[in-house]
């Protein structure tokens, strides 16, 4: 049976050179023993699955509304998928594959309810207090506000997993800025944050598609759906546009994917990274796509922006959103005694508006909705007062 050390003993001979070993971790906040056979990732990556942060990721929109339908994606499944999309690319690259799916499944920890647009209406309400920013939070979520041992707030990650989660942020919260010669996080952090943007744009075409929100005529004239299409198409005849649009879509993440892997790798070698603090200290990110690549990722980019984020159905549910969050937030400005229970934790120290962009980014789209239908609609939640 592997021991810890065991494993930590093949990280070192299988992973590359400027892969991150769990036996040479910065360590954590707070010391504590080892575990008798999983790594210091492995337990990261099942603190964060644990976490009552990750299992609201359930209900928290990524395009649509938790109760517009089963079958969209949420903030949870997205996340997943990021973990998945990053596994593979690390397993290929040789990279240490526990740190990289830890930082992909809590790199959404600190998304508010509604997605980007809860993000902009509490970045607003909190201008004058310190603002709002998702990877911020999601670093607050895992050294603070998680409560789940006796001996420290948080749930106490490494250095490395709460350095990816910080991802690019230059706030003083950022691990990465203890040292003023590190630029960029480690490859499995990168690796991370380009699998979130492969999972985001491969994953909203399938769902704008299936929702009826995009045109075909006009999604075909976007490189990587057209080129993909013409494949299948020589391949396959009068196939079945429902089946044609997962090929196609699973074509793209394999087209990404594959593009990022051989730009990345010829970086490595252009560069000479040879360690994981020259990953840290590389005047550019290792991790890309290649130019002629990037094109068209950024022209799916514009394409979904212009196309589904700006459809009039979605417009229309973030401007409900707006409207839930911010009377969520007056409310709880003006009878601090109806914020949720956490928010009157003995010893808390933060400001008022603080612990209400606390309590409400905690929240679930379903949670704010019903809490604002019990504060503002005059019937809601009588009969239990009766």
């Amino acid at each position: 049976m592997l021991k810890r050390q065991d494993i930590e003993k093949l990280e070192e001979e299988y992973l590359a050179p400027y892969a991150v070993k769990s036996g040479s971790s910065r360590g954590r906040r707070h010391r504590e023993k080892e575990h008798a056979y999983r790594t210091r990732f492995q337990r990261d990556r099942d603190r964060v699955i644990h976490s009552s942060a990750f299992r609201k990721l359930e209900y928290k929109t990524q395009v649509f509304v938790y109760h517009e339908g089963d079958y969209y994606r949420t903030r949870l499944t997205h996340s997943l998928e990021v973990a998945q999309i990053t596994r593979s690319i690390c397993k290929s690259l040789r990279l240490n594959e526990d740190l990289a799916e830890s930082i992909a499944l809590a790199h959404d920890l600190g998304h508010p309810p509604f997605g980007h647009t809860g993000q902009r209406v509490l970045n607003d309400l909190m201008k004058d207090h310190g603002g709002f920013e998702h990877n911020k939070q999601s670093l607050r979520i895992v050294t603070r506000l998680e409560r789940r041992y006796p001996d420290f707030e948080g749930v106490n990650l490494t250095w490395e997993v709460q350095e990816g989660i910080s991802k690019h942020s230059r706030d003083a919260d950022n691990p990465i800025l203890q040292n003023k010669k590190f630029r960029f996080p480690t490859l499995e952090a990168q690796v991370a944050d380009f699998s979130d943007g492969i999972a985001y744009n491969a994953h909203d075409l399938d769902d704008g598609f299936t929702s009826n929100l995009l045109d075909l005529g006009d999604l075909r004239k976007v490189a990587l759906w057209k080129e993909n299409e013409k494949i299948l198409d020589r391949k396959y005849k009068n196939l079945d546009m429902e089946l044609k649009k997962y090929q196609i879509v699973r074509a793209i993440i394999n087209d990404l994917i594959t593009d990022f892997r051989k730009t990345t790798l010829q970086n490595v070698r252009k560069y000479k990274i040879q360690a994981v603090d020259d990953v840290r200290a590389c005047p550019v990110r290792i991790a890309a796509f290649s130019k002629e690549c990037n094109e068209k990722n950024l022209e799916l980019k514009r394409f979904l922006f212009k196309n589904m984020y700006h459809h009039r159905k979605v417009r229309r549910m973030e401007f409900k959103a707006e409207l839930y969050l911010t009377k969520l937030f007056e409310a709880y400005m003006r009878y601090p005694e109806l914020l949720p229970e956490p928010g009157h934790r003995d010893g808390n120290k933060d400001s008022l508006e603080r612990r209400i962009c606390d309590a409400i980014s905690g929240m679930t789209d379903r949670s704010s909705i019903d809490e604002y239908k019990k504060l503002y609609s005059p019937d809601e939640g009588l009969g239990a007062l009766i």
